[in-house]
């Protein structure tokens, strides 16, 4: 671009005499570029903008409402509900324009990526509309720190049962596993001690060492550790949930797992815009890759047999093969929890 003083000095020197052939030698112009700069006067030529985005004010305040004030949001239901394409930055000017939000907070600090180097697992409650009923659920989600892939479930309880049933259904999903897996100082897999000093409950130390990676625990207070993960978090409660219903659990999740698998792997992400799924196929020759049949984790559960040769577990009866009727028994239940598989004690 050429700047308003080298167009100032062109139309000086032609006011001058000076011929156009020498104005864009001595000035290393081409002749056309001089003509053009003559005939402006050595004027800077207006900026060609596109037509400004007219937004209707009431159908953002509806749609700020739906979403509960989440802008990403409602740029997609604009764009898939309302076929109206607005970016994201002209969006909150407009709502910003109307009085409908307050200035944007900063934006925190970010740390460099190392492909394979590691992922990040938490766990946070959220209350979900699932029907007619809020349902106070916990939502599991891991997070690849480099490609930034994420894998989403909700779950009415959390235990270190279903830790490893959620990091199977993960890493079998994805096929790989990085080095490290950062967590904060949950019992769920942390025995004993905090941050660099924490040891690990050897149950899960053993599940572990099966995928090829090892626990580590953030410093106390120091979750910007897993920024990422932390910001995950944010982008459900503002992405995910607004503008979305869901008629049971099942449907929560599998709304949930195409979400995070489907939908923000495609999406830019940053500055940058880094898509998640091209920048996985990079990672991949970094990380781990796991058996095709990697056994599913199982419980071992106590259960009395009845008198019509059935065992209940969780409310479902399954009949114990065999003709014995003794009453030491165990069930091993699949991750999936769809069938339990009595074995004789």
């Amino acid at each position: 671009m050429i700047t308003a003083d080298k167009r100032q000095a062109v139309f000086l020197m032609h006011q001058e005499g000076v011929s156009k052939r020498a104005i864009a030698r001595q000035l290393r112009l081409s002749r056309n570029a001089v003509r053009h700069i003559i005939a402006q006067s050595g004027q800077m030529p207006p900026p060609i903008r596109p037509p400004r985005v007219v937004l209707d004010a009431d159908l953002l305040r509806q749609l700020h409402q739906e979403c509960e004030g989440y802008a990403q949001r409602m740029t997609e239901k604009l764009r898939e509900e309302h076929g109206i394409t607005v970016k994201y930055s002209t969006l909150t000017r407009h709502l910003r324009d109307l009085g409908i939000t307050g200035p944007s907070p900063a934006r925190c600090q970010k740390v460099p990526d190392e492909p394979g180097a590691e992922m990040q697992h938490d766990t946070s409650p959220f209350t979900v509309l699932v029907g007619t009923q809020r349902l106070r659920l916990q939502a599991s989600l891991l997070y690849l720190r480099y490609s930034k892939r994420r894998y989403l479930q909700f779950y009415p309880l959390f235990d270190r049962f279903h830790l490893k049933c959620f990091l199977h259904l993960a890493l079998m999903h994805w096929g790989y596993a990085p080095l490290v897996c950062v967590i904060d100082n949950t019992n769920l897999a942390r025995w004993r001690g905090l941050g660099a000093n924490a040891v690990m409950v050897p149950e899960m130390e053993v599940f572990a060492r099966g995928y090829g990676f090892k626990f580590l625990c953030h410093a106390p207070k120091h979750s910007d550790r897993k920024a990422g993960e932390e910001r995950s978090f944010l982008t459900v409660e503002t992405n995910f949930i607004p503008g979305r219903t869901f008629t049971s659990l099942e449907d929560l999740n599998h709304q949930a797992l195409a979400w995070s698998t489907v939908r923000m792997e495609q999406r830019p992400q940053g500055k940058a815009g880094l898509i998640p799924a091209q920048a996985f196929e990079y990672e991949r020759q970094f990380l781990t890759p796991l058996p095709r049949h990697l056994p599913a984790p199982y419980q071992l559960l106590d259960r009395s047999i009845d008198e019509y040769g059935f065992v209940a577990v969780d409310g479902n009866y399954y009949e114990v093969p065999g003709t014995g009727r003794g009453r030491s028994r165990c069930c091993a239940i699949s991750v999936t929890w769809s069938f339990a598989r009595i074995v004789a004690r």
